[in-house]
């Protein structure tokens, strides 16, 4: 079974697994027959002796015939939908179909789900004729990100006696993607965005577009209705006309995954809402237009590296959002000290905006990430107070060891970061609304540069 609805057909098992299959009712009329005949050889009583064989051939024969069934089932599922985000459902629907000659006997399915997903759902089906289907549902949900397993379904069957039960399981399973939850943000103007979105896109050098004044040598695939018939005669090689099309805005989007900066755990710690807000600002962005890539402190990128950059190319904004949920639904702490690896994957190319969710920093993390900026125009850095996030029941305040939360937004802001505080209770729409305000009079804002690069002015115009 699988969730594109392809089917399966259960594992056959074999007599010794019918044999363990035997219920205790089945045990029951074995042991009274074998005692029975023991009586009877005792007592010299010959008609008990009858009662005991007939005892104990009547659940071995089930067993036999129940070995001896072939019944052909076929299988599948369906999940609608496959990715949900954390806290909402998924139908499951199963389809049974049998596909032997013979009508079946009762039937119990039984399907195999984490227990995070509530418990195994279990369906009895009655007597499904020749070529029948049957449909069943039922719901999953989780409240916890992750990939999680859903089968193989189980199959068991009984006789008509309750003498034995075989249990036997198809092959396939799917899996439920649990995405972290996006919250809808703003549509505020930020630093670094391409001003008008559409006719006011910068445009840069590219394959496809309107023509440059400048003719190029032919290469391999180039269109051949784009070839420059005066320019191949004057060079005495095919020259292809040169062509622009729209440059994208470019975002990182950092998270800090590191183990020690991130106290606590469960569904409601500061490390569980820097990856919602993570998964909620990159997919804001694809939406506005944005080549967005996705950067942890382990120095690994979403998508993978394209050259130096790691930004998107031509894959469509809604495939980029889904590879990015997908890798935050299993996202988990990092063993790393520092922030060094990400940086030195920033330090590589110049880049646009820099949104970063940062948890506990000590002097030296806060110093690297000051090094960051200077590889981006903006950079708007919230920071999660793991000293208000860390206090237990009650009020209880564990000590983190850390930096105070006001000596790390110096640090970053002395930088040129906009860094905003992150307390528990913080509605990121609030944020982001607060951060697009003070990025927008930040001192060195960021607008596009004719080449689509990011470029930092002074003042409020470039």
């Amino acid at each position: 079974m699988s969730g594109g609805g392809s089917e399966g057909t259960p594992e056959p098992g074999g007599l010794r697994a019918a044999l363990g299959g035997m219920t205790t009712r089945g045990r029951s009329f074995l042991a009274a027959g074998v005692a029975a005949a023991v009586c009877s050889y005792l007592l010299g009583q010959p008609d008990l002796l009858r009662v005991g064989l007939l005892l104990t051939a009547l659940p071995l024969v089930c067993v036999l015939v129940l070995h001896r069934t072939r019944y052909r089932v076929a299988g599948s599922r369906a999940l609608s939908p496959a990715r949900v985000p954390a806290g909402t459902e998924s139908r499951v629907r199963l389809l049974m179909e049998n596909v032997s000659r013979l009508p079946t006997g009762v039937l119990m399915l039984q399907d195999r789900v984490p227990y995070v997903l509530g418990p195994r759902p279990r369906f009895v089906l009655d007597r499904v004729e020749a070529g029948g289907r049957r449909e069943v549902t039922y719901r999953v949900r989780s409240d916890l990100r992750g990939r999680y397993p859903l089968g193989p379904l189980q199959l068991r069957l009984s006789d008509p006696f309750g003498m034995c039960e075989l249990t036997r399981s198809f092959q396939t399973f799917d899996t439920l993607m649990v995405v972290p939850r996006v919250e809808p943000l703003p549509a505020v103007r930020l630093a670094g965005e391409a001003a008008g979105y559409g006719d006011g896109r910068h445009r840069s050098l590219a394959l496809a577009g309107e023509d440059d004044v400048i003719p190029r040598g032919y290469r391999h695939g180039d269109d051949l209705r784009r070839i420059h018939w005066r320019s191949t005669a004057r060079h005495g090689e095919l020259m292809v006309r040169r062509e622009e099309q729209p440059q994208k805005a470019r975002c990182t989007v950092l998270l800090d995954t590191r183990d020690l900066a991130h106290p606590g755990a469960g569904p409601d710690s500061a490390f569980e809402w820097a990856v919602s807000a993570a998964a909620s600002t990159a997919v804001h962005l694809l939406e506005r237009g944005f080549a967005v890539r996705l950067l942890t402190d382990t120095g690994s990128s979403v998508p993978g590296p394209d050259g130096a950059g790691g930004f998107p190319g031509s894959a469509g904004s809604a495939d980029t959002a889904g590879l990015m949920l997908d890798t935050l639904a299993v996202v988990e702490h990092s063993e790393e000290e520092g922030l060094s690896a990400a940086y030195e994957v920033l330090r590589g190319g110049s880049e646009g905006l820099l949104i970063a969710f940062l948890g506990d920093l000590d002097t030296e993390q806060a110093a690297i990430a000051g090094q960051m900026r200077r590889r981006c125009g903006t950079a708007i850095a919230f920071v999660l107070d793991g000293d208000a996030w860390s206090r237990g029941p009650g009020g209880i305040r564990f000590a983190t060891g850390q930096v105070p939360i006001a000596e790390r937004l110096r640090l970053l802001r002395r930088a040129g970061w906009t860094a905003l505080p992150v307390t528990p209770g913080d509605a990121l729409a609030d944020l982001w609304r607060a951060a697009a305000d003070q990025a927008g009079t930040a001192p060195g804002r960021l607008e596009p540069g004719p080449d689509g690069a990011a470029e930092t002015v002074t003042g409020g115009r470039p």
